[in-house]
Formats: structure tokens, C-alpha cells, sequence
């Protein structure tokens, strides 16, 4: 989060109603688009929802998409995966 919070793009990974879903995040609103249209991403689903800073615990506009199953984003070293809620997730999903 700390990625996005400094204008990175952050994939999150996680469980929602038990699917499989991801979050593309950024406070840098022109850096997430352009990655977006790169890869095909609907300009018309970017959601907008401040995000609380755990640095300062004020809340920045941020902006995200929200992705699942067959539209992941393809692997990019632009990206930044939250490895341990993608591991945690695993385990709900697989069970190991």
C-alpha cells in the first residue's frame, strides 16, 4: 500500500464472498490510466475511494480498478503484488 500511497501501481490480491479478486491502486490517477489503456483496461470502471495513509492515517484520493478471474492483469514489473495477502488468499482458495 505504501507503493501506492507514493504513486506506484499496487496489485492487491484478495477473497471477496469467496472469489478470487484484485485491486490495481494508485494515488497517481494519470500513471494508473496510462498503465490501464497499455493493457486493456476500461477507463469507464476506474473507481475513485480515498485511501487512509498508515503513514500519516489521513485519507488521499486514490483511485482503482477492481479485477477478477479472467481479466488479472498480465504480468509487469510496473507492479507491485502484495505477496502475502496473494499467499493467503492461495490457502482460502486451495487449502495449502
Amino acid at each position: 500500500m505504501i507503493h501506492a500511497m507514493n504513486g506506484g501501481l499496487w496489485l492487491h490480491r484478495h477473497i471477496w464472498f469467496d472469489k478470487p479478486l484484485v485491486h490495481l491502486v494508485s494515488v497517481d490517477r494519470v500513471k494508473l490510466e496510462s498503465f490501464g489503456q497499455d493493457v486493456g483496461l476500461a477507463l469507464d470502471r476506474l473507481q475513485f475511494k480515498p485511501l487512509k495513509d498508515p503513514r500519516t492515517t489521513l485519507r488521499r484520493d486514490a483511485w482503482h480498478w477492481d479485477l477478477g478471474g479472467p481479466v488479472y492483469p498480465p504480468h509487469d514489473p510496473r507492479l507491485i503484488v502484495d505477496v502475502t495477502a496473494h499467499a493467503i488468499a492461495k490457502f482460502l482458495v486451495d487449502g495449502d
